[in-house]
């Protein structure tokens, strides 16, 4: 006979916590989602407007706005990176390091794979700097990093929003200099009607399930995913250098 109170006094596992905190959320963006469909309503944002990325971050305020073609830093640039190019770049730096940038774009993942494998010299160390874009290709190329055994590096004053991170978390070791700027925000579903968002909620839970199933696979906490979850598509919340340590992004300081 099962003991009821020796089962309740149990600590849920935390992945567990996190998905039923993200499906509530989710179940009532849906609802949200639906009731604007019908009624013509736009999502609410939650609290004031964010100012713009070239104010500076401080703790408690980090949401800024984001449009990848207009917001940079404000961080003094090892780099300027001018025109990112619309989708991934794989350049050779320095021997075994290279530089992966740009927007990620659907079907960087199988290209860019092949083009890393494939690199004489092999990469040891890819530099990212990306505004993001695919969701489902910054996963799979992640994955395609960590399984060749690749360490992923920020620069001072480049950035890292949005889908990068989930590159970022891939390498098996991850530096990043506390000038340069990673930011996570909800992921954009596009233009919603009445029938999409009534079945949109399914894919949602789904995947921000997957992104959470594999922020656990490359060590990297979950809850990570609240600041993303609160940020609407167009801000960015940028994460400060503690909180990249507390999240598993980099070494805790001894």
């Amino acid at each position: 006979m099962t003991d009821t109170a020796d089962t309740e006094s149990k600590p849920r596992n935390p992945i567990a916590r996190v998905l039923m905190g993200v499906l509530i959320f989710q179940l009532g963006i849906g609802g949200l989602l639906i009731l604007g469909d019908m009624q013509g309503l736009r999502l609410p944002s939650f609290g004031p407007d964010a100012p713009r990325l070239t104010e500076p971050v401080r703790p408690g305020d980090q949401r800024r706005t984001f449009r990848p073609d207009r917001d940079r830093p404000v961080t003094q640039p090892a780099r300027d990176p001018g025109e990112l190019p619309n989708r991934l770049v794989l350049t050779q730096t320095d021997g075994t390091t290279y530089r992966l940038e740009g927007e990620i774009s659907a079907g960087d993942a199988d290209r860019l794979a092949g083009l890393i494998t494939q690199a004489d010299p092999r990469p040891d160390t890819l530099i990212l700097q990306s505004p993001g874009g695919s969701v489902q290709d910054a996963l799979a190329l992640g994955r395609v990093i960590r399984r060749e055994g690749i360490s992923t590096q920020m620069l001072a004053g480049e950035f890292c929003y949005s889908a990068c991170p989930y590159l970022l978390a891939s390498g098996t070791t991850r530096t990043i200099d506390t000038q340069a700027s990673v930011g996570v925000h909800q992921h954009y579903f596009g233009q919603n009607t009445f029938l999409p968002a009534a079945f949109a909620v399914e894919d949602i839970q789904r995947g921000q399930a997957e992104v959470m199933t594999y922020l656990d696979e490359m060590g990297i906490d979950p809850l990570v995913m609240q600041h993303a979850l609160s940020t609407p598509p167009d801000e960015i919340y940028v994460l400060l250098p503690e909180e990249l340590e507390t999240y598993g992004f980099i070494q805790k300081s001894e």
